[in-house]
């Protein structure tokens, strides 16, 4: 299969930069997904001496933004691992589909699907790796600059076993370094979920288009079976009919294919967000430093627009599920023989329940539900504030 795709250069260069890309060799993926596991741990087992060292409540808070990042990543990056074979399916699709496309039109569609998860996977790359880098003294000193010398602060709480007094720049530029790697694993996570996403939605699109103009010969005008050769017309309906159940059934499976493989870890992925954010909120109502205020600000925006972007998918699939029936609806089904009509009618039931994306088949990842926890983790902060 042709790998260099000029629609998903940039999504194939960041997934095959952290190992998730499926089809790596086998022994260049362990690689990378084995050094990207050791540099979490450089991470992770900092952040847990910490704990041992410091043995207090407060610190727990203060660093558990952090561990919950950590994990976070290092279950994003093995989801795509240990579902090795199913993330092969859902990618080949990517490539496979645009073979089937009969029009320009057609092609029109599935490209501004396409790009909407390219510019997706620039802009999310773009605003992680801001984020992730604006806590850099020399990056704070230009946007915003002071008169006197800014304090150099770490991006996560760790104990490194030496003296922090000596090695403190070799530290610093570890966890610098360290923690825009594995910001690139979250990365390339959702910027492969957004284009599988992207990608089921335009062949709900597709099939949609086909079914509107489902009635029109090529030369735009709109054929009827109520004439001299209607058998032929209707065994020729018949069988485009039959091809486009089977095109909205494949996008049926494909939506239900990215269900089955995301759901568990994204229902692990909802309750550290949630919990995560409302620690984050708290410790921004505690802290009398403006840069240990910034940190947190920096981790619930991160968490906001994680959450968003993974509702705004979800009600994207919803939507785009629930338009084949207004397409169906808007077509010229009317001027067919009733045979075709009652065909058509079938489609337009099966239509009519929306595909979700979920986390554990108990939250539905949409818009409305977004505000929902955002309002839990308001309630987790109140709880928290008061303890």
């Amino acid at each position: 299969m042709e790998i260099i795709c000029s629609h998903y250069n940039i999504v194939y260069k960041i997934a095959s930069l952290t190992g998730i890309w499926p089809y790596l060799k086998p022994k260049t993926r362990i690689f990378r997904v084995t050094l990207l596991t050791m540099i979490l741990l450089t991470i992770f087992v900092p952040q847990i001496a910490y704990q041992f060292m410091c043995k207090k409540v407060q610190c727990t808070y203060e660093a558990m933004t952090a561990y919950l990042l950590s994990i976070v990543v290092m279950l994003k990056i093995y989801t795509f691992q240990l579902n090795n074979r199913t993330i092969k399916d859902l990618t080949q699709h990517l490539f496979y589909d645009w073979k089937t496309l009969e029009t320009a039109d057609e092609y029109e569609i599935m490209k501004s699907y396409a790009e909407n998860s390219r510019r997706f996977s620039l802009i999310y790359t773009a605003v992680f790796v801001f984020m992730s880098m604006s806590l850099v003294p020399y990056i704070l000193d230009i946007i915003l600059p002071l008169n006197e010398s800014r304090p150099v602060l770490p991006p996560y709480k760790g104990y490194y076993f030496v003296d922090i007094r000596e090695y403190f720049f070799q530290i610093y530029w570890h966890s610098i370094i360290a923690w825009e790697i594995i910001v690139t694993g979250v990365i390339a996570h959702d910027c492969m979920f957004v284009t599988y996403v992207e990608h089921v939605c335009s062949m709900f699109a597709i099939t949609g288009f086909r079914y509107e103009h489902l009635f029109y010969n090529h030369k735009g005008k709109t054929e009827t079976a109520l004439n001299a050769d209607e058998s032929d017309i209707d065994e020729k309906y018949d069988k485009r009919v039959a091809f486009l159940v089977y095109t909205h059934r494949e996008a049926l499976e494909y939506a239900q294919l990215i269900e089955d493989t995301f759901t568990k870890p994204f229902a692990i992925q909802m309750l550290i967000v949630t919990i995560g954010m409302s620690v984050s909120l708290l410790q921004i109502t505690q802290q009398d430093d403006i840069l240990e205020a910034i940190r947190y600000i920096f981790y619930v925006f991160g968490q906001l627009i994680h959450l968003f972007c993974l509702s705004f998918e979800g009600q994207k699939l919803i939507d785009h599920s629930l338009q084949m029936r207004d397409k169906i609806y808007n077509s010229s089904w009317y001027k067919t023989s009733t045979k075709l009509q009652k065909l058509i009618i079938l489609v337009m039931m099966k239509s009519l329940q929306p595909c979700f994306l979920t986390a554990g088949k108990i939250y539905i990842f949409s818009l409305e539900n977004f505000t929902t926890v955002l309002q839990t983790s308001m309630s987790y902060l109140t709880v928290l504030g008061s303890v």
